[in-house]
């Protein structure tokens, strides 16, 4: 019986299939939870990937020294929206960020996934990780920024803590730490900068050879009118003058001042003009009825004084006046020679400036240009203004700028309360006209500075000298911006791209304000109603008003930088966005910026969409 047993196979399958159960399900438990285990992986990572993009959309623009608690909640809500607790049987979830010094953030997520057939073989879960880095990656990158610096952002935006003009500061500072920042080893980012308001302040961008050697102004010289009366004046040059103490007497002192003629003298006709030195004392005295005498008495000390006597027969001759404008240039290719002054006569008569209001401060007028009569046909060989490549040759004037002397101006016809009417042929008056400057019309911003990297402390300096003051020309603010941010005009040496790399060319253009020009102001077009270059009001081509010529030559400008493959980024602060400003940037790059929270923002936008925000881990 032994013998068969032992030679009886009817049992082995059996034997066989139990001894291979243990190895089939270890194979189907592992499967089934491993499967389980890399589809828990990679929604994790998704999840991970979702928290880290949405922080750092949240960081924006800020350069913060750590996590700012905003920033984590959203990072965390988005986790949790695309890994909720306990999702696909998981315990023990963690997600921790980090933000690193280049403003990136990282993160790591955990769970562990809990077994199902694997636990009759001992293993109970199993442990999940994932990492995730999300960044700005930025190209070569140019930044103009054309900056309103009218006098209107001298306002606060309700609810702000500051001036609109010390928000832009603030903001404009955020945006610049996080790009530099933010921008990998051997990237260039260039920043430049374009303050403008009635006109811009470019001059110390220009060489010399590119500017005029004459040109003529809306001014005046002397000319005789009638006869009159004569009126005596004196200017302080130096030393002293006391008045000493009042006092009574019997009789009045002898005068002990000197007068010693320095220069010049009377004419026969009693005017005249000169320089006095006096020393010594001089008595002014009064005698009251009962005998006394009351002693005013001046001492001068090396007092010089320059004196003048004229008549009220000398008028004035408003016309306009060609000067010679050399006093503004160097030679050939040097730079202007910007804070120079002069005191050039007119046709032999001088100015009755002083030389403090004859200086060049920077800002220009623009070189020839017409009045457009068809916007959709503009006829560059005439507008030479929106020609923002023409480079000027000093053989062709009208290609050539001109300096601005705003002290030689006069609105003449218009009279300070804002009456009159503008007289276009020359006029003698006996008063004086409106005088743009005097009157605060003829704004010359802070410096333009070209596209190059600039220092934190640098940067800090410049828009400290930002100054809010003028009436908003946009116009010129967009032609400028062109003109210094295209790699084929100017500058366009200096703006090529860099090592075969192509660069990321881009304007950002800010404004808290609508179109406002002011025809009495002195503009980078002269005084528009006697100088008639591109506007007459008279008769204006089309009936536009000179508010709606800047619109026009605004979007002419917006449509020429765009054809540099320049990207126009546009933000409306504290006001409502101006539809030709909005058409100008197009889809996705107009922005309207209500206050302080809404600028900060709308730059992070900006820099999201003027990098690359993505996982780069």
């Amino acid at each position: 019986m032994l013998a068969r047993l032992a030679q009886d196979q009817s049992g082995n399958t059996l034997a066989l299939i139990a001894a291979s159960v243990f190895p089939l399900l270890v194979m189907i438990g592992g499967g089934v939870d491993m499967g389980r285990t890399y589809l828990t992986q990679t929604r994790l990572q998704q999840a991970c990937d979702s928290g880290v993009l949405a922080a750092r959309k949240k960081l924006g623009s800020g350069v913060p020294a750590s996590m700012p608690a905003d920033t984590e909640a959203a990072g965390n809500k988005f986790f949790n929206l695309n890994f909720g607790i306990g999702a696909f049987g998981t315990v023990n979830r963690n997600f921790a960020m980090t933000l690193q010094s280049d403003m990136a953030i990282s993160a790591l997520a955990s769970v562990d996934v809990r077994t199902t057939i694997m636990q009759v073989f001992g293993f109970k879960s199993v442990a999940v990780k994932v990492s995730c880095t999300a960044r700005l990656n930025f190209t070569n990158t140019d930044i103009m920024m054309v900056l309103d610096t009218t006098g209107s952002m001298a306002d606060t935006n309700s609810g702000d803590p500051a001036p609109k003009i010390d928000i832009l500061r603030q903001t404009v500072k955020s945006f610049y730490d996080q790009l530099e920042k933010s921008k990998p080893s051997g990237t260039r980012i260039r920043y430049g900068f374009l303050p403008y308001s009635t006109n811009v302040n470019v001059g110390g961008l220009l060489r010399s050879d590119w500017m005029v050697d004459s040109w003529t102004y809306q001014t005046r010289k002397s000319a005789p009118m009638g006869s009159g009366s004569l009126t005596w004046s004196e200017t302080y040059v130096s030393g002293l003058r006391e008045d000493l103490p009042k006092s009574l007497g019997t009789s009045c002192p002898a005068n002990t001042a000197v007068y010693t003629t320095i220069s010049g003298g009377y004419n026969s006709d009693g005017t005249g003009a000169g320089r006095q030195r006096i020393d010594g004392i001089e008595y002014n005295c009064t005698t009251a009825s009962d005998g006394k005498v009351t002693i005013n008495g001046v001492k001068f000390t090396a007092y010089v004084r320059d004196w003048k006597v004229t008549s009220d027969n000398t008028a004035w001759l408003y016309q306009p006046i060609k000067f010679d404008v050399t006093w503004t240039k160097g030679a050939g290719s040097a730079p202007l020679k910007i804070g120079a002054s002069s005191s050039i006569p007119a046709d032999g008569e001088p100015l009755n400036v002083q030389p403090l209001w004859s200086d060049f401060q920077g800002c220009v007028e623009e070189r020839d240009t017409y009045e457009i009569d068809d916007y959709s046909k503009v006829d560059f060989t005439k507008a030479l203004d929106l020609d923002l490549d023409l480079v000027p040759t000093a053989a062709d004037d009208r290609t050539r700028w001109r300096p601005m002397v705003a002290g030689w101006v006069f609105d003449r016809g218009m009279w300070w309360d804002g009456s009159g009417s503008w007289i276009v042929n020359p006029v003698k008056e006996r008063w004086d006209y409106l005088m743009p400057y005097w009157a605060g019309l003829s704004v010359c911003p802070a410096p333009a500075r070209k596209l190059d990297t600039i220092s934190s402390a640098t940067l800090d300096s410049y828009l400290k000298s930002l100054t809010p003051d003028g009436s908003t020309y946009h116009d010129i603010g967009m032609i400028w911006g062109g003109r210094m941010i295209s790699p084929t005009g100017l500058f366009a040496t200096e703006n090529a791209d860099v090592g075969g790399v192509p660069t990321n060319r881009n304007v950002i253009f800010l404004t808290d304000g609508q179109t406002s020009p002011l025809d009495y102001s002195y503009s980078t077009y002269g005084v528009e109603p006697l100088d008639r270059r591109r506007w007459d009001p008279a008769s204006p081509k089309g009936g536009l008003s000179l508010k709606q010529v800047v619109e026009k030559r605004f979007a002419v400008a917006c449509a020429e930088v765009k054809k540099k493959n320049v990207t126009i980024w546009v933000i409306s602060f504290g006001v409502t966005l101006n539809p030709v400003m909005q058409d100008c940037a197009g889809p996705g790059h107009a922005f309207e910026a209500k206050n302080a929270s809404a600028l900060s923002d709308t730059f992070s936008k900006i820099a999201q969409q003027m990098g690359d925000l993505r996982i780069s881990k």
